[in-house]
């Protein structure tokens, strides 16, 4: 385990470089005995600094859900952070491109918590019991920690991503929720549009084979450090396309079929 006095100055890191819009080195470059405890433990400490600034905790985001995404960053489970009340926007909106360095948007189904869920033990019975409705999301994800060394062009570790928030930096929420048994969740599909050209399609069957294993997975996960999800929480289940580039001007669109349509504009 690193440091306390280390994990605390790589959050600070953290937390200046999303402020600047100015990404970081790999840490794990600087500390190859890193681990994944390390990288949660740096994560929350972001999390701290963040919460003492006045920022609120709405929930949780489950990453790296699909197996290509595991295989590629050779880890066997997926990952997750939290979800901050400034990382929501609004269906339709004007989203400031200034609020990120590299962004990227993934397709994905978010869980609405009725009741809490509390591990271990949790199931995906149990989730789909708790959770009051389920409605389409579009996942802004950033990258404070350089995506690919400067020098060396090697793709950061996975320890680097947990550190930066699972890469977590905005969610929007639209089309049309739906209790959890009203549909079959595995063959919820979309379509992504960027600037009106389709650039990816799935099925939430992809994570997990189905989006509330990944929420059970996170109850269980949180369990030993004493939290929970909570009524009312927003849970996004992971990605079921891989991430898409956004520069200054995009539109994007995602259709889900019976389940409606999210749209934004970075400007």
């Amino acid at each position: 385990m690193l440091p306390l006095k280390t994990i605390q100055d790589l959050a600070l890191q953290l937390h200046q470089a999303e402020k600047d819009r100015t990404q970081v080195r790999h840490f794990s470059q600087a500390h190859p005995e890193m681990t994944i405890e390390d990288g949660y433990a740096i994560q929350r400490e972001w999390v701290r600094l963040k919460l003492a600034e006045g920022r609120v905790i709405k929930g949780r985001k489950i990453g790296l859900t699909s197996r290509a995404m595991q295989q590629s960053s050779q880890i066997t489970e997926p990952d997750y952070a939290p979800l901050l009340d400034d990382m929501f926007f609004e269906q339709g909106s004007d989203i400031p491109f200034t609020r990120f360095i590299a962004p990227r948007v993934e397709v994905e189904l978010a869980f609405v918590l009725g009741k809490p869920l509390k591990g271990p033990g949790v199931t995906v019975f149990d989730v789909l019991a708790a959770t009051e409705y389920i409605t389409p999301a579009l996942e802004i994800i950033d990258a404070r920690i350089e995506q690919f060394d400067r020098d060396t062009k090697a793709p950061r570790k996975v320890f680097d991503t947990i550190s930066d928030f699972a890469a977590n930096a905005g969610i929007v929420t639209g089309g049309l929720p739906v209790r959890p048994d009203s549909v079959d969740m595995r063959w919820v599909g979309a379509m992504l549009y960027r600037n009106g050209v389709i650039e990816e399609t799935g099925l939430a069957a992809g994570v997990l084979n189905h989006p509330a294993n990944g929420v059970a997975w996170l109850a269980n996960k949180i369990a030993p450090y004493g939290e929970q999800l909570n009524a009312g929480d927003v849970v996004l289940g992971g990605s079921f396309t891989r991430p898409v580039s956004a520069a200054q001007g995009d539109t994007f669109q995602a259709d889900y079929g019976k389940l409606g349509q999210i749209a934004f504009r970075f400007v």
